[in-house]
């Protein structure tokens, strides 16, 4: 057995899921894999979304060290996100889900491949 967060798992892939359960989260690293970004620009990226659930979703991933936040004193207030060194870790699996949804949807989805991106 496994403890992680106070939680049980029989196997580490068990892990995985548990901390990706939702979309959000892997789109949240997709979008910061090349760029450190602003809380304006990840909520725009994510439409339709609401800012308390980008909210709780950053806060989780910032709990997990997956992400980093940075805050600014400035007027108005500043933040930006970026992945964490353990973070980056997670770019190449992403590259590899991009790569598979692709071929994936140039197989089984009726698109052209202008629209693949």
């Amino acid at each position: 057995m496994i403890k992680f967060n106070n939680k049980q798992y029989s196997s580490s892939s068990e892990i995985f899921f548990d901390i990706f359960n939702d979309k959000l989260k892997l789109m949240i690293i997709w979008y910061l894999k090349n760029n450190t970004l602003r809380f304006k620009e990840l909520f725009e990226y994510l439409q339709p979304i609401t800012k308390k659930t980008l909210t709780i979703k950053l806060k989780e991933l910032e709990q997990l060290n997956l992400i980093n936040r940075k805050a600014y004193a400035d007027v108005p207030p500043k933040v930006e996100y970026s992945l964490s060194e353990y973070g980056n870790n997670l770019k190449p699996v992403i590259d590899e889900i991009l790569i598979w949804s692709q071929s994936y949807a140039k197989t089984f989805a009726k698109i052209t491949s202008e629209d693949i991106k």
